[in-house]
């Protein structure tokens, strides 16, 4: 296994799961672009018995077609085209029972969800596979990934059919943190101050990926120029496919994003369905819980105060950014952003950003605080002026509260 920057509580999970004597079947999810997949190709150093990737869009016919030429690969047995998905774990199967080496077989199907196509039978033929075949064997271990967290939260994890309860293992891999940010940064021989660094977070949100696209030999400023507000800027067109890849009908997730992206402090449920213009019933409910699942917003309670005034708040920092400076906008000159340093554009945003950062980071702050055992529940809190958005000299708002188990209140 090569050095994977950060990921310690993960690699030590895997570690633990792949020295059981069971068969396993793990779930490995989390938002586009964090490193799922190079996690789990990193930690086997590509040794896997069988491995496997969904194709984006692609037809019933040819994502069989790259299973069966994936399977070839690994296989002396030739297997024809399989023209469904029950002849082709039939196939898999048959490969797995000649395979006679020692150790765990590691079989990893990525991007899971682009291979349930409607009507295409993949999810029925899985549970078959697993339920009279693989779930038996002590020697399987089974990876399945997707960034479609709602489709592996609902599909596999909850599954109420044939793989209820058959997940018996799961990962969900969230960006990197800020020191894991500052290490990664470190080993590509980027060199940035502290205050730097808080900036680029603001702004990637500590995705490997985007971290990836920095250039050692450039400043943080022309780095973000180049990937944002240059026309064929890498990261300027992420936006919407970033959604596209999520969800089915990316666009009232948008809706969302971008109303909770105007009211920066939270919105609660009523207030959504009025800004974005979607219907407050159960499919809102579906769409909330699902953004809440990919990690794109998070759910404050108002201290002390009922359910109903839970405040929900994007806390994606690339979305953020993109649409307080990128969404249409025109901005392609060589030193755009750094133009924008100072302005009041970029103070409310910093200064969001930053209150974010802090959320995101409270365990890091309770153990900085001397309070990282003390039992503590976190909150925010908004007086009724500030909630009915009466003015801003009635209204008042805190927006971080450490409730601590020992009846003190940071």
């Amino acid at each position: 296994m090569k050095d994977i920057i950060g990921r310690k509580s993960e690699i030590n999970r895997l570690t633990e799961y792949v020295n059981s004597d069971k068969a396993e079947l793990l779930a490995v999810y989390g938002r586009r672009r964090v490193g799922k997949t190079f996690l789990i190709r990193q930690f086997f150093g590509e040794k896997f018995t069988f491995y496997f990737s969904g194709a984006e869009n692609a037809s019933k016919k040819q994502q069989l077609f790259n299973f069966t030429t994936a399977l070839n690969k690994y296989s002396t047995a030739n297997y024809p085209l399989a023209e469904d998905w029950q002849t082709a774990f039939v196939q898999l199967e048959k490969y797995l029972r000649r395979v006679k080496t020692k150790g765990r077989k590691v079989i990893f199907i990525d991007e899971l969800p682009w291979l349930d196509n409607a009507k295409s039978g993949f999810l029925s033929a899985f549970e078959y596979f697993w339920n009279t075949f693989a779930s038996a064997q002590k020697d399987i271990f089974f990876v399945v990934c997707g960034s479609a967290t709602s489709w592996i939260t609902n599909k596999i994890i909850k599954n109420r059919g044939g793989l209820h309860n058959r997940v018996t293992r799961q990962i969900r891999l969230e960006p990197f943190t800020l020191s894991e940010t500052e290490q990664f940064l470190k080993s590509k021989k980027i060199v940035m101050s502290r205050f730097q660094i808080l900036e680029c977070y603001m702004i990637f949100g500590g995705v490997p990926y985007y971290l990836e696209q920095l250039e050692k030999s450039l400043g943080l400023s022309q780095n973000i120029d180049n990937l944002f507000f240059k026309k064929n800027g890498v990261l300027r067109a992420e936006y919407e496919k970033l959604y596209s890849s999520l969800f089915k009908s990316p666009q009232k997730y948008m809706q969302i994003i971008e109303a909770l992206a105007q009211k920066r402090k939270g919105l609660t449920r009523d207030e959504i369905s009025k800004f974005s213009h979607i219907s407050n019933g159960g499919g809102l409910t579906g769409i909330l819980d699902e953004l809440e699942q990919c990690g794109f917003i998070s759910i404050n309670n108002n201290f002390a105060t009922k359910k109903k005034s839970q405040l929900y708040q994007l806390t994606d920092f690339y979305s953020l950014f993109y649409l307080n400076f990128v969404k249409d906008k025109k901005g392609t000159n060589s030193d755009y952003w750094s133009s924008l340093t100072g302005s009041s554009a970029y103070k409310a945003w910093s200064g969001y950003s930053f209150e974010l950062l802090c959320q995101t980071h409270i365990e890091q702050i309770k153990k900085a605080l001397s309070i990282g055992g003390v039992v503590s529940y976190t909150s925010g809190w908004r007086s009724r002026d500030a909630a009915c958005h009466v003015s801003a000299k009635s209204g008042a708002q805190i927006d971080l509260l450490i409730d601590r188990n020992d009846n003190i209140i940071i």
